[in-house]
């Protein structure tokens, strides 16, 4: 009743009756978002109530006459309610790679409204089951179209990683053959990303480029340095990786007597952001990589959204691999894993450096923009994650570092992470306070350890007995009070919190409400 309607809710009167197309149309733009539920009975507009639906009284009907017409199955409920009767539609998600339509009319949700699906959605929803296009053969490129030396170092690599002598002895033919990047002679897209000339690649597959750019300020119209890579990917990454180290500044700060040394670009987060660029990125498109290095932060954009399935906020463990024999080949290289770790190396070593967790912000349906930024924000926090390292560290998970991180930051912890936090709690780092919905903060061990143990009393709140005695002495101190300047008082509290506690002081006679509720103030009992 109290959640904000959006593309997979939404609340209908329908007092008498509620029209069968209507109820078709909107489970059509329903699925089409995901999955959701469509309930009857309810007014729309806040705050809500119960006004009782007489529509569909024959649900099992409504049932069948819904899978005739969108061959889904959407499930009916009835709720009783003592104001009414309320039907709620349950509707599935659509089939992958399958939007749904309405007489011809591929629907979706803009707000309170049903209206034709854009073409860029489209495309993503038949892009879900789209063939792996990087193993797509290009019919008129050749060997010739790729690098020798890129060959032998993809041999190299490989031979090392997989320790397999045979390798060694194949041919190039065979070599790629094996690998599936040229089956039968045939170049696919993937062996031009890693393996092609620059000429090669500017005939057959221009968009596998990436620009490299260092600005020494942000207000900087111009690069400082600009290099430009279109060959295979094996020749220019060992250059692009010395391109970003040679600006990498060194951060400084104190632990105790010991000065410590923090580059400002984490090199295995670099590394693996670029590598998930040129593994991810959709070769369709014809933009290219930008890579843009400033003194305190990297961007990188590649073209081409997330993978279906893939959002900012469950990419750590949700894993959709856009360029799946481009990704084998990088694995047998030893470059990624196939896995797919590079997003929690990212994550793991930004968090343990006391840096911001990385930022997908500029993100959309056309380009993957990800910002790591260089800045370490708290060493405090940076040497108790080291101190705890030395303990209990080998047992967490990417997923444990990132809501630590949350909670150190003043962020709520999404609820796809909060089944890590019991065990949290349990292990000693984290601590719940507060009364009705607990609150997370790091535990008494963090504030002691780093020497800040007024601020975690001060964090944790004062218990009743001195809460209820600040607001005595407040009114002491200017004789009357309103419940805005107590919450002013008692910043860690609650506005009802702090009319529970006045609400105590009043029965024990030591103050009094003087006006109405709205305009009220408190005073001291005479």
């Amino acid at each position: 009743m109290n959640s904000v309607e959006a593309e997979r809710l939404e609340f209908k009167e329908a007092k008498n009756n509620f029209d069968l197309e209507k109820l078709v149309q909107y489970c059509v733009a329903i699925a089409n978002e995901g999955g959701g539920v469509l309930i009857l009975g309810v007014t729309d507009q806040a705050p809500r109530r119960v006004v009782g639906s007489r529509a569909f009284e024959d649900l099992e009907r409504t049932k069948s006459q819904l899978v005739d017409r969108l061959k889904l199955r959407v499930d009916a409920d009835v709720i009783a309610h003592p104001d009414g009767r309320v039907v709620a539609f349950t509707i599935p998600p659509r089939p992958l790679g399958v939007p749904l339509h309405h007489n011809g009319a591929y629907l979706m949700r803009a707000g309170e409204s049903l209206v034709a699906m854009t073409p860029d959605r489209l495309r993503r929803i038949f892009d879900e089951v789209v063939p792996d296009h990087s193993a797509e053969i290009v019919p008129a490129a050749t060997m010739a179209d790729l690098e020798p030396g890129a060959i032998e170092k993809f041999r190299e690599l490989w031979r090392r990683k997989s320790g397999n002598e045979q390798i060694d002895r194949m041919g190039p033919d065979q070599l790629l053959a094996d690998a599936e990047l040229a089956p039968d002679g045939r170049i696919s897209v993937a062996a031009l990303v890693l393996l092609g000339t620059r000429a090669g690649l500017g005939r057959h597959l221009a968009q596998a480029e990436l620009v490299a750019e260092y600005r020494s300020a942000d207000a900087s119209i111009a690069p400082q340095q600009r290099l430009e890579f279109r060959e295979g990917f094996l020749r220019y990454f060992d250059e692009l990786l010395r391109f970003v180290q040679a600006r990498n500044e060194v951060q400084q700060f104190r632990d105790g007597l010991i000065i410590r040394d923090i580059p400002t670009i984490n090199e295995v987060a670099a590394r693996e952001a670029i590598l998930n660029a040129v593994s991810h990125r959709d070769y369709r498109h014809a933009g290219s990589i930008f890579l843009r290095l400033y003194p305190r932060r990297i961007e990188i954009v590649s073209p081409g959204g997330f993978p279906p399935g893939v959002t900012a906020e469950n990419i750590l463990w949700r894993q959709a691999p856009r360029n799946r024999r481009l990704a084998e080949a990088l694995a047998k290289c030893g470059f990624v894993e196939r896995s797919g770790q590079g997003a929690d190396r990212m994550f793991e070593e930004s968090i343990k450096e006391g840096k911001p967790r990385p930022d997908f912000a500029g993100t959309d349906d056309y380009q993957v923009a990800l910002t790591l930024r260089g800045d370490v924000q708290d060493v405090a926090f940076l040497r108790f994650l080291e101190r705890v390292g030395q303990e209990t560290l080998v047992s967490f998970s990417t997923t444990d570092l990132v809501v630590l991180d949350i909670v150190h930051r003043g962020e709520e912890v999404p609820k796809n992470l909060a089944s890590r936090v019991p065990q949290l709690v349990e292990k000693g780092v984290l601590e719940r306070y507060g009364r009705g919905r607990k609150k997370l903060m790091l535990s008494r061990r963090f504030y002691a350890f780093v020497g800040r143990k007024g601020e975690y009393t001060r964090r944790r709140g004062l218990d009743k007995p001195h809460s209820k005695m600040l607001l005595l002495q407040h009114l002491e101190q200017f004789e009357t009070a309103t419940i805005q300047e107590f919450e002013q008082a008692l910043p860690g509290h609650v506005r009802h919190a702090i009319h529970r506690l006045l609400r105590e002081l009043k029965r024990e006679g030591k103050v009094v409400m003087l006006g109405s509720k709205r305009g009220s103030r408190w005073t001291l009992k005479k």
